[in-house]
């Protein structure tokens, strides 16, 4: 027979309760808080995405072989200037910025248009016609260096690419060249942020630049 009173010590910590010892329990809401602001977080990386990898792929990936690119890339990127003033096929000026928004192949050439001229235009016309269903989000430009008139045959031949009018200089200033060229030699590339971003050879490949273009419109969301 136990000895030990109802009323010792142990006999009064036997009978404390259960919850006195548990561990406390977590704020209700934290676990929910906590897991909404992980799916903001993936959700912002997922519409970024796209973005990132175009440039990535362009500007940093380097496979071991060689580049992955045709056109030489143009850095540090060089935004078309603010006062870079154009004159449309209507002779409105007009901001050369106000193209922004899609793709922009641009060849650089006088109003006369001699062979050289003409074979670019036809190579940019091919090019884009080639992208399919995307061939909308790229707009051919002719930068012509004079005010002068537009042979018929090529006003006709090409009615979908933008003839406008620019000063030579400022056209000179934005567009690098090659050593030993100049920029009419040249078809370049900007991104519908307005960053010029490649200029190809002079006396280019089509399907090469076909290749380049390709692909920034597959892993670019934009334009």
């Amino acid at each position: 027979m136990s000895t030990q009173s109802p009323r010792s010590p142990r006999a009064r910590s036997s009978n404390r309760p259960a919850a006195q010892n548990a561990p406390a329990a977590k704020p209700a809401g934290q676990g929910s808080w906590q897991r909404g602001r992980w799916t903001l977080l993936l959700l912002a990386l997922i519409c970024a995405a796209p973005i990132v990898v175009s440039y990535l792929t362009y500007y940093v990936i380097k496979p071991a072989g060689g580049k992955t690119n045709y056109g030489t890339l143009v850095e540090p990127q060089r935004p078309i200037p603010d006062s870079l003033i154009v004159t449309d096929e209507n002779g409105k000026p007009i901001k050369f910025d106000s193209l922004r928004g899609r793709w922009l192949m641009i060849s650089v050439d006088g109003s006369a248009c001699d062979k050289g001229c003409a074979t670019k235009l036809y190579f940019m016309r091919q090019v884009r016609a080639t992208q399919g269903a995307e061939r909308e989000r790229v707009v051919t430009v002719w930068l012509r260096t004079d005010s002068g008139a537009v042979p018929d045959v090529i006003a006709h031949a090409y009615p979908d690419t933008k003839m406008l009018a620019a000063d030579p200089a400022a056209v000179a200033a934005w567009l690098p060249a090659e050593t030993g060229t100049q920029d009419t030699d040249h078809i370049y590339l900007v991104d519908p942020n307005g960053n010029l971003m490649m200029r190809f050879p002079k006396n280019p490949d089509p399907s090469k630049i076909k290749g380049d273009l390709t692909k920034l419109l597959k892993w670019s969301s934009i334009g």
